[in-house]
């Protein structure tokens, strides 16, 4: 039976430099992004979980990793993030956990799903304030309008 391989995204806290690159490259197969900030990974494991921890050991200290994440959603439409905090940020995040009666994954991870519903929200006012602000100085046609030709223009293709 083989094992299945995992798409991994790795994005790194500044980019890399060459040799840097090569020095990684040497310990498992990656491919970087035009700037070296973000590394794409194919890790065998069992299960992505698996995947993402494996491939925070074998890079070890090589890379300056910010965060790990799964390139793919699963089943349920998830990413899976590994995040390596520092010992005094995993202290406070336990004792946040602890506080609140929840272990730390779940206390995470309903956070990060605040922050994310939080910020749906903020943008969607944002957008909602801006198409007013436009709607004040035009017509609701014309900037449909402008949308579409926005929405439809090639990047970097002449304004029509």
């Amino acid at each position: 039976m083989t094992m299945p391989h995992h798409a991994l995204d790795i994005t790194l806290t500044r980019p890399l430099t060459p040799a840097e690159l090569r020095q990684a490259t040497r310990t498992m197969p990656l491919a970087a992004n035009h700037d070296a900030t973000h590394l794409l990974a194919l890790v065998p494991a069992k299960t992505p979980g698996k995947a993402l921890t494996r491939l925070r050991r074998q890079t070890g200290g090589l890379l300056p990793i910010d965060v790990i994440t799964t390139h793919y959603p699963d089943a349920d439409g998830k990413i899976l993030l590994n995040v390596a905090f520092p010992p005094a940020t995993h202290a406070d995040l336990q004792a946040a956990a602890d506080g609140a009666g929840q272990p730390l994954r779940l206390f995470l991870q309903l956070a990060l799903q605040h922050a994310l519903a939080r910020n749906v929200g903020e943008e969607a006012e944002r957008l909602d304030r801006a198409v007013q602000n436009l709607l004040a100085h035009t017509t609701a046609p014309h900037l449909l309008a402008a949308v579409g030709r926005a929405l439809t223009r090639t990047p970097g293709a002449a304004p029509c």
